[in-house]
């Protein structure tokens, strides 16, 4: 018989064990968790009933603020509840449950942002046959696509991890149930899962940087053989919003998960996911926002007919 146990339930040390600090990392997180589900919420519902932003880059948009409603949502109230409490276990299901999720919302946004790097080809490659190409019902297979298509690459490394033993302690130095601090507690094999779970990362990450990286190529290309630079710098203008958006969340993950193993810090790895999951989807809105004119008019005439 193997001398190992299975944890019926884990500690999260959380964001921090000081005192002094818990009550306001609770007020920051409490207020960018607020900020970003009100942000995200005013981009779905301005480009759901403003007309003049019923296309193709605006539908992608408002996918991409529902899934960053989802992915803060998964992670920050339960960090707010941790911070306030005493006991802050999570039964080894409900943990593994929160990673699928975790790995599944990630892949969608992914995808997503792969698929918006390929309107922005379309719309400055092809300006004359933009609304040809980008139908209305090819831009809701591509979105229907993200969802269906991502669901499946979480499933087998959740299912490997939940065939591991967790002997070595039953306490996970994270604010949720992550990939690293979950390996490091656990016994037995993880030949195997380690490379399902790169070829998961490669597929959903890697892949769909190097169709961005492929996209804005062409679009680089285009743009320096427009004649007048005028032209340039708004053609330039209209993927800038995108490609800060990229920048954040694919350098945040590449930092996180393609390090040595023996050069991983906790303190870190909870920076660089807070990063991700905190600060992304709160600048988000006004990334899009601020950066674009249409936007701004419409949420400047909603606002005057809620006043008037």
């Amino acid at each position: 018989m193997r001398n190992e146990t299975q944890v019926p339930e884990f500690i999260l040390l959380g964001l921090t064990n000081i005192p002094e600090l818990q009550p306001f990392a609770f007020g920051v997180l409490f207020m960018a968790y607020t900020i970003t589900i009100m942000g995200n919420i005013i981009i779905i519902s301005i480009t759901f009933t403003d007309y003049r932003l019923r296309t193709p880059m605006y539908f992608f948009l408002r996918n991409l603020s529902f899934i960053d409603v989802c992915i803060i949502t998964l992670i920050v109230p339960r960090m707010l509840t941790d911070l306030r409490a005493q006991k802050r276990t999570i039964s080894l299901h409900a943990c593994l449950l929160q990673y699928f999720c975790f790995m599944f919302f990630g892949a969608v946004e992914f995808t997503l942002l792969a698929v918006m790097s390929f309107d922005r080809y379309v719309a400055i490659c092809y300006p004359l046959r933009y609304t040809t190409i980008m139908s209305q019902r090819l831009c809701s297979l591509l979105v229907i696509s993200c969802w269906t298509g991502t669901i499946f690459l979480p499933i087998m490394p959740i299912f490997l991890m939940s065939q591991l033993s967790y002997c070595k302690s039953n306490v996970i130095d994270h604010f949720f149930c992550d990939y690293t601090p979950l390996m490091k507690i656990s016994c037995g094999d993880k030949q195997f899962l380690e490379l399902v779970h790169f070829l998961v990362a490669f597929c959903t990450v890697l892949c769909t940087l190097l169709l961005i990286s492929v996209s804005y190529t062409y679009i680089l290309i285009t743009i320096m053989q427009i004649p007048s630079a005028k032209a340039r710098q708004r053609a330039f203008s209209t993927c800038s919003s995108h490609l800060i958006v990229i920048t954040i969340c694919y350098g945040s993950i590449i930092l996180m998960y393609i390090r040595p193993t023996q050069k991983e810090d906790p303190d870190l790895n909870k920076g660089l996911t807070i990063l991700m999951i905190v600060f992304a989807p709160l600048m988000n809105p006004f990334i899009y926002t601020l950066r674009n004119q249409q936007v701004k008019d419409a949420l400047r005439d909603a606002a005057r007919k809620t006043l008037i």
